[in-house]
């Protein structure tokens, strides 16, 4: 069995939908989670699972590449490391907060690790501070994230 491109696999979405379904007029993003490709996979197979179902990002990137933030209602098309389609995701919720204000219930919902705030904490300070320097930034406990939640759509 072939694997189906980017596009083929929205086209499949669209196709298992009524009519009138609303996300006929909506755009989509791809996504990758993590910054490896190791991370992609595992990361990937942990969302279709339903296991992960928030992501948090640092602010600063978004604002160093000049993108607008995620919003409730986005939709993505997960990718694994080869580009290959796992699951559409949407954004139910969006909120920015300071690292260590980061919660053990949102560090559950990272579904990375033993699920613990403590684990999720030195997770994620190791990825900030591999990405960070990249903006001319370091990472902080008092730095900006934008933590998103989102529910699975389609896989």
């Amino acid at each position: 069995m072939s694997v189906p491109s980017i596009g083929e696999y929205w086209n499949s979405f669209l196709a298992s939908l009524p009519p009138t379904s609303f996300y006929f007029g909506k755009f989509y993003v791809t996504e990758k989670f993590g910054d490896t490709p190791e991370l992609a996979d595992e990361f990937g197979q942990l969302v279709v699972k339903g296991i992960k179902t928030s992501t948090c990002s640092a602010l600063w990137e978004w604002e160093a590449d000049g993108h607008v933030l995620p919003h409730p209602g986005l939709v993505s098309i997960v990718l694994d490391s080869q580009d290959q389609p796992l699951c559409i995701i949407e954004i139910t919720e969006v909120y920015v907060c300071r690292f260590k204000n980061v919660d053990e219930e949102f560090a559950q919902t990272e579904g990375e690790g033993d699920l613990s705030l403590e684990y999720w904490r030195k997770a994620n300070k190791e990825f900030f501070s591999r990405r960070l320097p990249k903006i001319g930034k370091e990472f902080s406990e008092d730095m900006p994230l934008v933590c998103g939640l989102f529910k699975i759509i389609y896989k």
